[in-house]
């Protein structure tokens, strides 16, 4: 019987051969921010088989790294301690720090025990699933954000200049960004400004299981980083500017037979060229499409920019090449044809936009789920008749914990985690009087 390959030491080789000298280890939160500890190359294959200590209760911080005492934790575990093992199909080489790679973790309890509620243990159980089915998951995330001055946190330029010229290029940083990302492995295939002064997007090509969402936490970090150290902040914050474009994050994505490797949502001969299982998927994704908005929109701000003619959907809907519909179907009638989910935010965590959105199709799939009909007078959201989303983040997870059926495929433990944290933020949120209340209220009361 053949020796299965071992691939810690794989890794330690492709090291090797790249001239490595320290390696990131990295866990990503909840929020999908970058959580990491740098080992020197001599010491990382006793971590990598052994376990890297790493706080345990990482996971059940919020965005400004409070403890949030009923995430299940900190106290619930005596603030311990977890170990990382690292995934060596993740590992990627810095180009912009000397003899330095990264590769992506998970983390486990002392006693062996997986932390359930960890953003991308969640999506590969759905990955799981999807495999035992006979699929393969095939995704990319497609992101907008803004490049901003670190000093004065303004917009570059300002204007509707999408798509031009000279500000595609507009700073000696975007000259050398798409170089930089694609010697990290972000297969950049486009970079352009987008709709709002100083808003960009930069797409990169899917990717099967894992490697699609890995790739994505990879290059939103690896954006906030080299902007960082180029004098710059990249934010992908759903609405940074009122009165400017929202920023959104699509989700493309569909399924590939395992077998023959073509595209299970192919039906060339249909109307949208989407076959049964592509039609159950899209149900499965509407008829969870409330349950998923805190996965999707996960902070106050994100509801600021999922309204009516923002080109981002504020309903439950669906439309063959529709921008107004949450769920787009790229009707290509050949192999591309797939869908686009149009709700998230570019702050969305990507390990659990996908797992949102993976968790729903799938749902529908397994209830064999038949395709409703989709808005055909009016523009989706032009329609009246169809459910809004909800309008707050509050309205958002009281759907989620409502929605018993998404909640099943996510894990009990990451839906008691997750909106733990959330209600603690919102706790904060409410407890802030703005600038607006006190420009309004102070003299006129």
């Amino acid at each position: 019987m053949a020796k299965k390959p071992d691939a810690i030491a794989g890794m330690m080789q492709a090291l090797k051969r790249e001239g490595i000298e320290y390696l990131r280890f990295e866990l990503p939160d909840m929020a999908g921010v970058s959580r990491s500890k740098t080992v020197p190359i001599d010491k990382v294959e006793g971590y990598a088989r052994d376990g890297l200590n790493f706080y345990g209760g990482v996971l059940g911080l919020d965005t400004s790294s409070n403890v949030v005492p009923a995430s299940g934790l900190h106290t619930q575990q005596n603030y311990a301690d977890q170990l990382l093992f690292p995934d060596p199909g993740s590992l990627r080489v810095i180009p912009w720090v000397p003899a330095t790679a990264s590769v992506v973790c998970l983390g486990y309890w002392y006693h062996g025990t997986p932390q359930r509620m960890s953003p991308r243990f969640v999506f590969a159980e759905l990955v799981k699933r999807a495999n035992a089915l006979g699929y393969d998951v095939f995704l990319g995330h497609e992101y907008e954000y803004y490049l901003l001055s670190a000093e004065t946190r303004q917009r570059l330029f300002e204007g509707i200049h999408i798509f031009h010229t000279v500000r595609n290029q507009y700073t000696p940083f975007l000259d050398n960004l798409v170089p930089t990302l694609r010697a990290y492995g972000i297969d950049v295939i486009t970079h352009n400004c987008e709709y709002g002064g100083g808003q960009f997007e930069t797409n990169y090509g899917p990717a099967k299981n894992m490697e699609g969402v890995d790739k994505a936490f990879a290059f939103k970090n690896a954006m906030k980083e080299l902007a960082h150290r180029n004098g710059l902040i990249a934010t992908f914050m759903a609405k940074p500017f009122a009165g400017h474009s929202g920023s959104g994050c699509h989700l493309h994505i569909s399924l590939l037979d395992r077998k023959t490797g073509r595209n299970a949502f192919l039906d060339a001969k249909d109307e949208v060229s989407l076959s049964p299982l592509g039609k159950s998927f899209t149900e499965g994704v509407l008829q969870h499409g409330a349950g998923m908005m805190p996965l999707i929109n996960p902070t106050p701000n994100c509801y600021h920019r999922v309204k009516p003619y923002t080109f981002a959907p504020s309903n439950i809907s669906w439309g063959e090449q529709d921008r107004s519909a949450m769920v787009r179907i790229k009707s290509t009638h050949d192999e591309r044809t797939h869908i686009e989910m149009r709700g998230g935010s570019a702050v969305s965590n990507p390990y659990l936009l996908a797992a949102g959105v993976l968790a729903g199709g799938l749902a529908g799939v397994e209830a064999k789920a038949k395709l409703r009909g989709q808005s055909r007078t009016t523009t989706s959201e032009d329609n009246p008749d169809l459910q809004r989303f909800p309008q707050t983040l509050d309205a958002a997870l009281d759907a989620l914990e409502a929605d018993t059926v998404l909640g099943d495929y996510l894990g009990e433990d990451f839906v008691r985690t997750f909106v733990a944290i959330k209600r603690f933020e919102l706790n904060r949120f409410h407890s802030h009087v703005t600038d607006w209340e006190t420009n309004e209220y102070l003299e006129l009361y």
